[in-house]
């Protein structure tokens, strides 16, 4: 029913990086970014920068996508 995460390569600052998300969040991501007209890495670095220390970058990558989601999906007050 779910996929298990997979790692996914990035490249942020100039270096590769890789994040395991699983493939639905990294669809998402890949959409948010489409629509943001971004380029996906551009996006990562993004989270990158916002994120606390204490969160890793793939949390930081799915908390962004439920967040875009959630945001689009809400009723006007």
């Amino acid at each position: 029913m779910f996929d298990r995460p997979k790692k996914h390569s990035l490249t942020l600052k100039g270096h590769r990086t890789s994040v395991s998300l699983e493939n639905e969040f990294w669809q998402a991501f890949r959409d948010v970014a489409k629509v943001k007209g971004m380029a996906l890495n551009e996006l990562a670095a993004e989270i990158d920068a916002a994120r606390g220390i204490d969160s890793g970058l793939a949390s930081a990558i799915r908390l962004y996508v439920f967040r875009w989601y959630r945001d689009a999906t809400a009723p006007d007050p």
